[in-house]
């Protein structure tokens, strides 16, 4: 993959009006979906909501309709070109640097989530419905795979760092402050308070890596194994957690993860020259 033209790229700029256009964006074909399930239910007595290939469809046409709406009603009316991105890659220096410094982020991001109750009157029926819903999530190989592993990555990397980080960016954001910002809604959108807290780590160093290399394919790349990692622990463990499979303590995990982040975002940040053109 080249390096995008800087010139080429479009310079939009993200507020409530971008914020209205993805949300409504994905809502209503989301919605319009939903609506042909339930007609489906009255006259056949077939419900889809929960086969794997509705939900597989369901994400397809909320995040592309998301995007396609951001593109049209902001993109295009702001600078007068379609929504672009760099998907440039990167030499191997850098993904021998970004991948154990993002593996050290996971485990820090573990040993916080751990530390939410997962019992009592609040916290006990939310994890039962949330364990429900990731068990009825990943029940088939296939939609896990599809669903978490390649299409999340691709189009939530698209979102919250591709239009949302970059167009605070160009709105006049410090790069510190729109990488937290994205990195606190991409948080929100996962809807319970044990992903939020690990969403909101590892988007803010994946939208770190992404506004040093300027590259939203490393981006992708981060989140493709961040999920992966999910994904195997769950099919040979039984579990999302590293502590746990490995029987080791959080809070070895939680020095790890230090070490890992320490030393990897020092030779990111001060031993490795990034080129970009941005």
């Amino acid at each position: 993959m080249s390096q995008v033209p800087n010139q080429a790229l479009p310079k939009y700029r993200f507020d409530w009006k971008g914020a209205a256009a993805l949300f409504f964006g994905g809502f209503v074909p989301a919605m319009a979906l939903s609506i042909i399930n339930v007609l489906m239910m009255m006259l056949f007595k077939v419900n889809y909501q929960f086969e794997t290939w509705y939900m597989v469809l369901l994400n397809l046409v909320m995040w592309s309709g998301a995007i396609l709406s951001f593109d049209y009603f902001i993109c295009r009316p702001q600078t007068g070109k379609h929504l672009r991105f760099n998907f440039s890659t990167k030499n191997l220096s850098t993904y021998l640097l970004v991948f154990p410094l993002m593996l050290g982020v996971i485990f820090i991001a573990e040993f916080f989530t751990s530390l939410i109750p997962i019992s009592g009157p609040v916290f006990g029926p939310l994890y039962e419905y949330f364990s429900e819903m990731m068990e009825q999530l990943t029940s088939s190989l296939w939609g896990m795979i599809l669903m978490a592993v390649l299409m999340a990555p691709v189009f939530e990397e698209i979102v919250f760092r591709g239009i949302i980080q970059k167009g605070l960016i160009n709105r006049g954001y410090s790069a510190k402050a729109a990488i937290w910002i994205a990195a606190f809604l991409f948080g929100l959108v996962h809807a319970n308070p044990w992903q939020f807290v690990g969403a909101v780590l590892l988007g803010a160093a994946i939208g770190y890596v992404y506004e040093r290399t300027k590259s939203l394919f490393l981006a992708i790349l981060l989140h493709m194994f961040n999920n992966a990692l999910a994904a195997v622990l769950i099919y040979v463990g039984g579990t999302e957690s590293f502590a746990e499979y490995f029987g080791i303590s959080v809070y070895l995990l939680l020095a790890l993860g230090l070490v890992l982040l320490g030393v990897f975002y020092y030779l990111f940040t001060y031993k490795y020259e990034i080129h970009h053109s941005e």
